[in-house]
């Protein structure tokens, strides 16, 4: 037998013509002279090419003829593209659909692509942005809607009714997270924390309820904000200007009262007046002990929630009103106690109850009061536009509504 041919039931392929079989079989090719390699999956639908070499030999060659290379034709799938473009690499997809090239109008196609790129990025960020999803879902729907129009494509319209429904559910949780009085409720109001966050919140502030070392409103303060700092690793960065903004003139003694009861650790050779020196650009790392990843973890969200919870209660802390008021520190954590502690619409209630109001006793411990005390600085917070006028301490329990200026700050109870 000679190589390259085989007892097949009589026929093979080895380039020759002797009376075997004179057409080549799928999936073999030759193995001399002039005969075409045929594939089953060729482009073209299986379109013989020719051998380039045995073409321009011509008919130099004994029994080679000469064959013209094939031309396969552009056969186009349904969606309109043809498969030269796509091995070209020149299709766009959206929603896994493929946008022909030659789609009428142009600005209709140039939608669909842009839109495919849109949602590719979306996929790429860091972060989900509920109200951006949304946008993509009505552009989604609204482009699909035309392009069964132009079409009459009727799954085109079936998508584009599933984009406006998940454009709709999108929009709904968004306004849940973010606390916003949607369907003619109100007026839509840009929250700084979710529903979520606000949870968080109000954790934060249980645990420097029932752990902080020392029992004064300062200690308290500087307590709650370091916490928020150092809540993910145990360390967090600390400026004299941020330890002014908080405490003023007692802020060096509350640092080193922190640091004697043990509760903080500053870095070797550092000092609480060193400290107060810092700089924004240059901040001093502190430390938490009992926050550090080691030890039992009291907080468990991401760095992106820290910082979310850090600025909000440095919001409400720094308040251009409560500062103009020169509002202390009990005053300043009743109003951080009082904005978690709030509805969507702003009426002050428990965590976990139906009725209206705060629990006094709970709202004396977290600032460092006496219960009998807490009327006074709601009053004062009353004189800052931080709460409305109808604040009542009666049965125990602090009643009263979040300012409307002051809404974006509620806990979202």
């Amino acid at each position: 037998m000679n190589a390259g041919t085989g007892d097949r039931g009589g026929e093979c392929v080895d380039g020759t013509d002797r009376g075997r079989t004179d057409r080549p079989k799928a999936g073999r090719g030759p193995v001399a002279g002039g005969g075409a390699v045929l594939f089953s999956d060729a482009p073209g639908g299986g379109v013989p090419s020719a051998d380039p070499a045995s073409t321009r030999r011509g008919a130099t060659g004994a029994g080679a003829a000469s064959v013209p290379a094939a031309r396969p034709a552009s056969s186009v799938r349904p969606g309109g593209v043809p498969a030269r473009a796509r091995r070209a690499g020149r299709w766009a997809k959206v929603a896994q659909r493929i946008v022909p090239d030659d789609l009428q109008p142009e600005a209709l196609r140039v939608e669909l692509t842009d839109l495919g790129d849109a949602f590719r990025a979306y996929q790429r960020r860091p972060e989900p942005d509920l109200a951006v999803l949304a946008d993509l879902h009505d552009r989604k729907a609204r482009a699909f809607a035309r392009w069964a129009d132009v079409t009459g494509d009727a799954s085109l319209r079936e998508e584009a009714d599933r984009a406006a429904a998940a454009a709709r559910t999108t929009r709904e949780m968004d306004a849940n997270r973010r606390g916003l009085l949607v369907d003619g409720e109100g007026p839509a109001i840009e929250r700084l924390l979710t529903r979520g966050q606000g949870v968080h919140a109000r954790n934060v502030l249980e645990h420097v309820r029932a752990r902080s070392p020392l029992p004064g409103a300062d200690a308290r303060l500087a307590v709650l904000m370091l916490t928020l700092r150092a809540a993910r690793a145990g360390t967090g960065n600390v400026t004299g200007q941020d330890l002014g903004g908080w405490l003023a003139s007692d802020a060096e003694q509350v640092l080193q009262e922190l640091v004697d009861a043990g509760w903080l650790v500053l870095p070797e050779e550092v000092t609480a007046e060193n400290v107060l020196l810092s700089r924004p650009e240059e901040p001093t790392r502190v430390t938490v002990p009992t926050l550090i990843p080691t030890q039992p973890r009291p907080f468990f969200f991401g760095k992106v929630t820290r910082a979310r919870l850090s600025g909000w209660a440095q919001k409400v802390v720094g308040d251009r009103k409560l500062r103009k008021k020169k509002a202390g520190p009990a005053t300043r954590l009743l109003a951080v106690y009082t904005a978690a502690h709030s509805r969507p619409d702003g009426r002050l209630a428990g965590a976990g109850e139906d009725g209206d109001g705060i629990a006094l006793d709970s709202a004396a411990s977290f600032c460092g009061l006496r219960p009998e005390d807490v009327a006074e600085h709601a009053g004062l917070l009353v004189a800052a536009d931080w709460l409305v006028e109808d604040v009542d301490t009666a049965g125990e329990r602090l009643r009263g509504r979040l300012a409307e200026r002051v809404l974006p700050l509620s806990g979202l109870l």
